[in-house]
């Protein structure tokens, strides 16, 4: 077995006493879209259709079930509480594969009896009863990337769909799922308040559980990064925040995350549990996992390049790298999440879940609230409305924080 698979290894004695280990969720990882976006920095590669994709397909979750059941020691006995398929863009793989694909990682670990599968789409893929077909399959949840209802927004963007084709695909995911959630970004190239405030009333007469709303940035080695697009100015960006509560608070939405409303009980439990510092398996390529065991917290990656990775995970090696997260770096790597929530988190959970003393983070914790960054009690922590605006400031506080 490889040394990155080991759980002889990972179970070895440390610095670290975690008293329980947290939540563990599943991520898929399904890496092709049908054309790079200009802003995009995450691991997607252009499909190239033809005669061969539904055996690319094939192999492609062939070596995800390879890769999983290289994996399963190191979480031997823990139920998978929500599965994630994310991309690329997921929907491009037929409902058929979809179907393989849950069936197969049912087969391999124990699911919880109501967990929560969640599939992003795009509305470039969208042809109709395509997305009943994946709720037949089993996904529970639908994650559409409409990013904008604007077609000069959407060409732009280098979208491949149009305002008709997201019209069309958030109608059917509309009728075919209880919850979905619609993907849309704000501060685009030209975009106006007006604008902007006509995007988020187009997506809110759906009647959406949930919205994730994202702020353009430019990330590096994007396309965008090299001929960067003119972007509203800091004031307008702002103003346009500050729209986007009052009008998702208006059709019921909190806002729960810093780029998340929803609707009471239509919180996204997968990402939920990422905030939360929970554990996730992270498979296919490029895939990121952090795993908890009684002493030690590890991350790994997988190989990066499809066919690489497809080797790689068929001779039950899919990880290039593995890492342990230092004692040091524990408590920032926390709050990089958990601050991201509302709601905040629990002192407890802190200690549980990185095997820390509250001594760890005191020092931070008092400077934050000194600087009108969060509020506290005997139990809880979580982020004032100046530290959710300052988010970035309140969670490098805790950069220097260690025993």
């Amino acid at each position: 077995m490889s040394p990155h698979l080991d759980p002889v290894h990972a179970m070895r004695p440390g610095v670290l006493q975690l008293n329980a280990l947290p939540p563990l969720s599943l991520y898929v990882h399904l890496p092709w879209c049908i054309k790079k976006c200009p802003y995009c920095d995450f691991n997607s590669h252009e499909f190239r259709a033809g005669a061969d994709a539904p055996s690319t397909q094939d192999a492609y979750i062939d070596a995800l079930f390879a890769d999983l059941e290289a994996s399963l020691p190191l979480i031997w006995g823990r139920s998978i509480q929500t599965v994630f398929l994310g991309g690329g863009t997921p929907s491009l793989f037929s409902p058929e594969a979809i179907d393989r694909l849950v069936g197969g990682i049912r087969a391999r670990v124990r699911l919880a009896p109501d967990a929560e599968i969640t599939m992003e789409a795009n509305p470039g893929t969208f042809e109709k009863d395509r997305f009943k077909a994946f709720r037949q399959a089993g996904i529970t949840r639908l994650s559409i990337g409409v990013q904008s209802f604007d077609n000069a927004h959407l060409k732009a963007l280098g979208r491949v769909h149009d305002r008709e084709q997201a019209l069309a695909a958030v109608t059917e995911a509309a009728q075919v799922f209880d919850t979905f959630n619609l993907d849309l970004m704000y501060a685009l190239p030209g975009q106006t308040l007006q604008g902007l405030t006509q995007d988020i009333q187009t997506a809110l007469a759906f009647a959406p559980p949930h919205i994730s709303i994202y702020h353009l940035t430019i990330e590096p080695n994007t396309v965008f990064a090299k001929f960067p697009p003119a972007l509203p100015e800091d004031d307008l960006a702002y103003e346009m925040m500050d729209r986007i509560t009052e009008l998702t608070a208006l059709a019921g939405l909190a806002r729960y995350e810093v780029s998340a409303y929803a609707k009471p009980g239509h919180q996204c439990a997968h990402n939920l549990n990422y905030w939360q510092f929970g554990d996730y398996l992270g498979i296919g390529a490029g895939a990121h996992s952090k795993l908890s065991f009684a002493h030690r917290v590890l991350r790994q990656v997988r190989y990066r390049e499809p066919a690489l990775y497809m080797q790689q995970a068929m001779k039950g090696e899919p990880v290039t790298q593995s890492t342990e997260v230092s004692r040091q770096d524990l408590p920032f790597e926390f709050m990089l999440n958990a601050l991201r929530l509302r709601g905040g988190f629990d002192l407890a959970d802190y200690v549980d879940r990185t095997g820390l003393a509250m001594t760890s983070i005191q020092q931070g914790l008092q400077e934050a609230e000194k600087q009108g960054l969060i509020g506290r009690d005997l139990h809880r922590v979580w982020p004032t409305d100046r530290g959710f605006d300052f988010l970035s400031d309140l969670q490098a506080l805790f950069l220097a924080e260690a025993d």
